[in-house]
């Protein structure tokens, strides 16, 4: 019960267009019974307030703790249309590559907001808790759980989890906004910047832009031109980005060699 039913109610309006618009799926993974409906930050302005919600905010920062920064990996709307079938459980790091991220590094965390009610007939998303640190065989062995809420409720999850949409046997549509947070170092799922052109991007609030990826990923990571921060040059100005020494100020994770430098 974390979104407001009038939030939800608004973006219900808002998106409805785009949803209408979007095909099914491709194949059983997608739903063929399934609309995915990406962009919400260009196309909903209601979506903004969920993917800057404080409290999920706090969560995944904390969650992401091991990163210099966090910032959006997706914002899709899954309108999952009766008839589809149970999806085949999967981990959504497998986007990157499929690398073996060590155990103990989470790359990602992702939320699952009830746009309708998800209970067991219409397709709540399916969980194995636990399979973060298993492999497949051991992971789908053990108890499966069910993401049973009201609408307005979130479900937040790690990419390592085992998990997937459910069957939805009901004759109405279960919808559930799904927005992903990612480290700050890797690609992102949805490009933001084509998702969001910089004509709607330039109206938006700095601290939503720098969420988009509009601010170093790292040290050294997503400067425009000749080193000009990401957000400056959005906004027409030409300030640079951090040096090691000032970035290290705010990250652990450069500290260390900035201290060899000063030793140097």
């Amino acid at each position: 019960d974390l979104a407001a039913v009038e939030l939800l109610d608004a973006l219900a309006e808002e998106v409805a267009p785009f949803v209408a618009a979007s095909a099914t799926g491709r194949d059983t993974y997608d739903g063929r019974h399934t609309r995915r409906t990406g962009a919400l930050i260009a196309r909903c302005p209601s979506a903004r307030r969920l993917v800057a919600d404080p409290l999920v905010l706090d969560v995944v920062g904390r969650f992401l703790d091991r990163a210099s920064t966090f910032q959006i990996h997706l914002t899709q709307l899954i309108t999952l249309g009766p008839g589809e079938t149970a999806q085949k459980p999967h981990r959504d790091q497998m986007a990157f590559d499929n690398f073996d991220f060590p155990v103990d590094y989470h790359v990602q965390c992702n939320t699952m907001w009830a746009l309708t009610d998800f209970t067991v007939d219409n397709g709540a998303t399916h969980l194995f808790p636990g399979s973060s640190r298993l492999d497949d065989h051991s992971g789908l062995a053990l108890d499966e759980a069910r993401a049973e809420m009201r609408r307005g409720s979130v479900l937040l999850y790690d990419g390592k989890v085992l998990h997937g949409g459910g069957a939805n046997r009901t004759t109405e549509a279960r919808q559930g906004v799904n927005i992903t947070y990612a480290v700050g170092w890797v690609r992102q799922e949805e490009n933001q910047y084509l998702a969001c052109p910089p004509e709607i991007a330039r109206d938006l609030d700095d601290d939503l832009l720098r969420l988009m990826g509009y601010r170093q990923g790292a040290f050294a990571l997503g400067y425009v031109g000749d080193q000009t921060d990401p957000l400056a040059a959005l906004r027409g100005r030409a300030d640079k980005v951090a040096t090691v020494g000032e970035y290290a100020e705010g990250s652990a994770n450069y500290r260390g060699f900035v201290a060899e430098l000063d030793g140097d």
